[in-house]
C-alpha cells in the first residue's frame, strides 16, 4: 500500500476567485446595420408586389359569366321601331252640362248605340224657365217700341213727300199764270204790279218746292240709316231670344254625333253642375292606335309615315296621323289610322304589336342592341382586347338603332367583341379584367 503525499498549499499565494471563470464570448451572425438593409429590401419587395397585384383605380375585376359579349358584324339594318300600341276611338265626342240643372229622365244607357240628334236625358232648371220668361217680355216690349219708331218714321216720310208735291203744284201753277200774263204785259193788257206779283210768286214757289225737295233728301238719308239701327236692334234682340231659348233648350241632352255611349252613369234625381261630363260618344266600329314612342326618336317620326299592326295572324297597314310632341317620362304619343280594312273583333283598350317603318333597309356594320346604351347615350362601349381577358373603354358613334341592332358609325371593326349588358357599378372606369371560372 503506497501512501501519496499532498502538498501543503502555499500560504502566500492568493486564493483564486470564481470572477475569473467569466468571460465574453463573441457571437459570429450578421450585423445590425445588415439586418438593417435586409428588413428595407424585404418591405420594398413587399410593397411593389402589393402595388402590383392592388386593382387599379380606373379598372375592376368583373366576373365573365355575368355579362354579355356581342360580337360586331356586317348585314342589313332594317329601320324599324317596334311599338305597343292601344286601341281607342279614332273621334270621341265628349258630353258635358252645357246648364246646371236636375234630371228629370234618362232615356238611354250607358254602352248603348245612339243616332244624331237622339235625345238622351231631360233636366229641369226654374231659373232658366223664368229667366227666359223675363227675357221674353222685355224683348217684345222692346219689339214693340222699335216697331213704334218705325212707324213715326214712315209717317214722317210720307209728310214729307206730301208737302213736296203740294209745293210742285204751287210752283207749277204760278209758273203758268207767269208765263200766261207775260205776253199780255208786254202789249199792255196785265198792268205792271199784277205782273211782277206773279213773277215774284213762281219764283218763290220755285225756291220753295226745291228747299222742300232738299230737306226730303236729308231726312229720307238719316231714316234710312235710324231704320236699319232700329232693325239692327230688333234682329239682336231677337237672337238673345232665340239664345235663351236654346239655353233652355240645353236642358234637353241630344246626341252630338252618332256612336257609342260611354261612361253615362247620370241618375234621376242627381243634380248637375254646369260644365259638368256626363258621358262620352266614340265613333261606331272606328278606331285608331296610340303609342309611346322613346323620345330619342321625336326627330325621326314624321307624320305619314307607314307601319303595320299584327292581329290574329293578319297584318294591317297604317300610317302616322298625328304627333303629341310633349315629352313625359321620357316618351311622347303617337296616333296611328288604319289605311283601309281595320280589325272588327278588336277591343278598345288592348294592344297591339305595331311596326314602325323609319327608313329603307341599308347594308351597315351592326351591334347587337343592349342595356349599355342606356347608360352610354352610344357614345363609348367596353370593347374585349383579343385575348379575352380585359375590356377597355372606347369612343364609339352609333347611329340607327332597332329592336335587335344598332348602327356602328365609326370606332368599331367586324369581328370585335363588346360588353353589350347593363354597365352598372363600372361605367366610371376605364379598363375591366374579366375573371373567368
Amino acid at each position: 500500500m503506497s501512501v501519496i503525499k499532498m502538498q501543503a498549499p502555499d500560504s502566500e499565494a492568493k486564493p483564486q476567485s470564481g470572477g475569473a471563470m467569466d468571460r465574453v464570448v463573441e457571437r459570429k451572425g450578421l450585423s445590425k446595420k445588415v439586418k438593417l438593409g435586409i428588413g428595407g429590401g424585404l418591405a420594398l419587395v413587399a410593397a411593389v408586389t402589393f402595388y402590383s397585384m392592388a386593382p387599379d383605380a380606373g379598372s375592376q375585376t368583373v366576373a365573365a359569366d355575368r355579362i354579355t359579349i356581342s360580337t360586331v358584324a356586317k348585314g342589313r339594318f332594317d329601320d324599324f321601331l317596334p311599338l305597343r300600341a292601344r286601341v281607342t276611338p279614332l273621334v270621341t265626342v265628349y258630353l258635358d252640362a252645357v246648364e246646371g240643372g236636375r234630371v228629370e229622365k234618362v232615356l238611354v244607357e250607358d254602352g248603348a248605340m245612339v243616332q244624331q240628334g237622339q235625345l238622351l236625358a231631360v233636366l229641369s232648371n226654374s231659373d232658366l224657365q223664368l229667366n227666359l220668361l223675363a227675357r221674353q217680355t222685355e224683348v217684345s216690349r222692346e219689339v214693340n217700341s222699335m216697331r213704334s219708331q218705325e212707324l213715326a218714321l214712315a209717317q214722317t216720310q210720307m209728310q214729307d213727300e206730301r208737302a213736296v208735291i203740294e209745293a210742285e203744284l204751287a210752283a207749277d201753277k204760278a209758273k203758268r199764270q207767269y208765263e200766261m200774263q207775260k205776253p199780255l204785259a208786254e202789249k199792255g193788257f196785265v198792268s205792271g204790279k199784277v205782273f211782277r206779283d206773279s213773277r215774284d210768286e213762281y219764283i218763290s214757289m220755285r225756291e220753295r218746292a226745291d228747299v222742300l225737295r232738299r230737306g226730303q233728301a236729308v231726312n229720307q238719308r238719316l231714316q234710312t240709316s235710324q231704320l236699319a239701327q232700329l232693325r239692327a236692334s230688333n234682329a239682336s234682340l231677337s237672337g238673345s231670344l232665340d239664345i235663351a231659348r236654346a239655353t233652355l233648350d240645353a236642358l234637353n241632352l241630344r246626341a252630338p254625333v252618332s256612336g257609342q255611349l260611354t261612361a253615362f252613369s247620370i241618375q234621376v234625381g242627381q243634380s248637375m253642375n254646369r260644365g259638368e261630363r256626363l258621358g262620352q260618344i266614340d265613333s261606331a266600329g272606328r278606331n285608331k292606335l296610340v303609342a309611346q314612342v322613346d323620345e330619342f326618336y321625336l326627330g325621326r317620326v314624321q307624320p305619314g309615315q307607314i307601319a303595320t299592326a299584327d292581329w290574329s295572324g293578319k297584318h294591317y297597314k297604317l300610317k302616322v296621323a298625328k304627333i303629341y310632341p310633349q315629352v313625359r317620362n321620357g316618351t311622347f304619343e303617337v296616333d296611328f289610322q288604319f289605311i283601309g280594312d281595320e280589325p272588327t273583333d278588336i277591343q278598345r283598350g288592348q294592344t297591339l304589336q305595331t311596326r314602325l317603318t323609319l327608313g329603307d333597309p341599308t347594308p351597315a356594320l351592326l351591334l347587337p342592341n343592349g342595356a349599355f346604351y342606356n347608360e352610354t347615350g352610344g357614345a363609348w362601349v367596353f370593347v374585349v382586347t383579343p385575348g379575352g381577358d380585359e375590356a377597355v373603354k372606347r369612343q364609339v358613334r352609333l347611329g340607327r338603332r332597332n329592336a335587335d341592332y344598332i348602327e356602328v358609325l365609326e370606332g368599331l371593326e367586324p369581328g370585335e367583341k363588346v360588353l353589350t349588358s347593363p354597365y352598372t357599378g363600372f361605367a366610371d372606369k376605364d379598363r375591366l379584367d374579366l375573371e373567368t371560372k
